[in-house]
Parts: C-alpha cells; structure tokens; sequence
C-alpha cells in the first residue's frame, strides 16, 4: 500500500483565520505548490496526506482550524511528538512518496525523514508527474 505525502505551507485561506471553523486540507492551504500536488493526488485516486508542522500527518479527511506555526518554531519536545505519530500513522504503508521541493527543504522535514523509523518505506520526490 501507498502513500503521497507533503509538507505544509504558511500559505492559507486568509478567510480563515480567526474563525474557528475545521476544514480538510484541501480547503486551508492555498500555495500552488500544494494545490498542485493535492489535484493530481485526486486525479489518480491516490491516497495522500500532509504533514503540518502542528498537527502532524493530516489526512484529507481531517478537519482542523486555521493555525500558524512556522517549522522553524517546532520544539525537540514537539518534533519527537511529531516523529512519533507519523511512524505510527504511516506504519501500515509499504511506500511513503514524499513530494517536496529540494531548494526549499526545510531542515524539519529533513531530520523528520532521517530520524523516522519507516526511513526504508521513504521515497523523496520532486515531479508532481511521479505520483502515479
């Protein structure tokens, strides 16, 4: 079984903030980059999710409010949280893609990929072409 998987952007539904209302993934995030990578998801029926520096893997299905945290703000305390739900979250996969941008890779996700325990399961891809 397979999984596509991204990581979040601060590009989101401005709308949104301050309301309180959950929504799916779908609906928060507004970059291109992650439309993008949503849409073709669909398109091929794949399974996806993303992985939000706050909640960690969101699946399209989820419904969470309008946050802000920057990767750059996510504790050790936090990420080991993080780490520890995606390895369990994803356990069931047998492939992980994980779409991202190599010149704008932050580090988190980095350390995340290197420190998960389904490293082996992980595939790191840069083409929206390669979800299939």
């Amino acid at each position: 079984m397979r999984i596509y998987l991204t990581h979040c952007s601060a590009k989101k539904d401005e709308k949104l903030k301050n309301s309180k209302i959950e929504v799916t993934p779908d609906k928060l995030y507004t970059s291109s980059r992650l439309l993008g990578f949503i849409n073709k998801c669909k398109e091929d029926s794949c399974k996806w999710a993303i992985f939000s520096d706050l909640y960690g893997i969101w699946f399209p299905t989820e419904k969470h409010p309008w946050y802000e945290k920057h990767p750059k703000k996510v504790t050790e305390k936090e990420f080991q949280q993080l780490l520890s739900a995606f390895d369990e979250k994803l356990s069931v996969y047998d492939e992980i893609f994980f779409y991202y941008n190599p010149g704008r890779f932050h580090t988190l996700y980095k350390k995340l990929l290197e420190e998960s325990r389904l490293t082996k399961k992980i595939i790191k891809f840069s083409h929206k072409s390669e979800i299939i």
